[in-house]
């Protein structure tokens, strides 16, 4: 079995130490790129509307992952309330933005890992985990103690600060990040944040430091390593080329990407001309075959 490498930070003690300065930051929260520097500990709200306490929307096995996180008995998938971004087209929308859901504490957060482990899943998957990390690495801390020992899944939109990807070191074991849109004006229309593109590349560069090129067992169930995901857009209005070819030249022509084909208009997308509309067929079959001109040999598209 290959264990994962949250364990051996457990044993030395930096896990909890990790877990300190981490909640102290909630203090004068910069966890983020928006570095909106309130005190979440008392009561201060910022970008993510999150205090103290995570808000999950759903804790589940899941089986609508790729093929390496879901394997046979599922993907562990936690959905975490609200988002540091503001996507037009925002499929989960009631989540994302209404803050649906209810907010728990760390030990709760580390009974739904440990319940997701009993059910046989492959991984704990977490959703739109940017804004609370300190929350999720301390319930990693508790169910560590008391016994998880699967994959942990960093299932982000990519908006995240380098510095704080840094304290994840050796914490996460699959990064899963979203590369959006290859132009930061385009992405500060869409998205509604600046330097989205600069800032991914950032943490993506740091992501694929940390876990390399992804690893799977021999039942082709991941447990190490970097996935990148990206949504083609209409009129390839996301820049997929660009995209491809910084994956393929400042990481690895080796790099998991996962090339998706499900975008629809929905929540204000229908504000937008360019973006009331499903991609055609052939500006997916030009992603797909942007990803093989870049040289990417591990491109899945769906």
């Amino acid at each position: 079995m290959n264990l994962p490498s949250y364990l051996e930070l457990l044993s030395s003690g930096e896990l909890e130490h990790r877990v300190y300065i981490l909640k102290g930051m909630l203090e004068n929260c910069v966890l983020c790129p928006h570095q909106c520097q309130v005190n979440r500990l008392n009561g201060e709200k910022g970008y993510c509307k999150t205090l103290e306490k995570a808000i999950v929307s759903g804790a589940e096995v899941h089986f609508g992952e790729e093929d390496e996180l879901v394997g046979r008995y599922g993907s562990g998938t936690i959905f975490f309330s609200h988002c540091n971004l503001s996507c037009v087209f925002c499929q989960n929308y009631e989540i994302s933005y209404c803050g649906e859901g209810i907010e728990v504490t760390a030990h709760k957060l580390a009974e739904y890992m440990l319940y997701l482990q009993r059910k046989r899943c492959h991984n704990i998957n977490l959703v739109s985990p940017s804004h609370i990390i300190p929350q999720i690495v301390e319930a990693i801390f508790i169910a560590a103690q008391r016994g998880l020992q699967i994959p942990i899944v960093y299932n982000t939109n990519g908006y995240d600060l380098t510095d704080t990807l840094k304290l994840l070191d050796g914490i996460i074991d699959i990064y899963m990040p979203d590369i959006k849109f290859s132009d930061n004006e385009r992405a500060q229309k869409y998205l509604g944040v600046k330097q989205y593109y600069d800032i991914a590349k950032n943490a993506v560069n740091e992501m694929y430091r940390q876990v390399g090129n992804l690893i799977v067992d021999e039942n082709n169930i991941a447990y190490r390593g970097l996935m990148i995901r990206h949504l083609v857009m209409p009129m390839n209005i996301a820049g997929t080329e660009k995209i491809m070819s910084f994956i393929a030249n400042e990481l690895s022509t080796e790099t998991y990407v996962h090339i998706m084909s499900q975008y629809y208009p929905t929540h204000q997308a229908h504000s937008f001309e360019e973006l009331g509309r499903r991609i055609s067929r052939e500006v997916f079959s030009k992603a797909v075959l942007s990803a093989k001109t870049a040289g990417l040999s591990n491109v899945k598209r769906s």
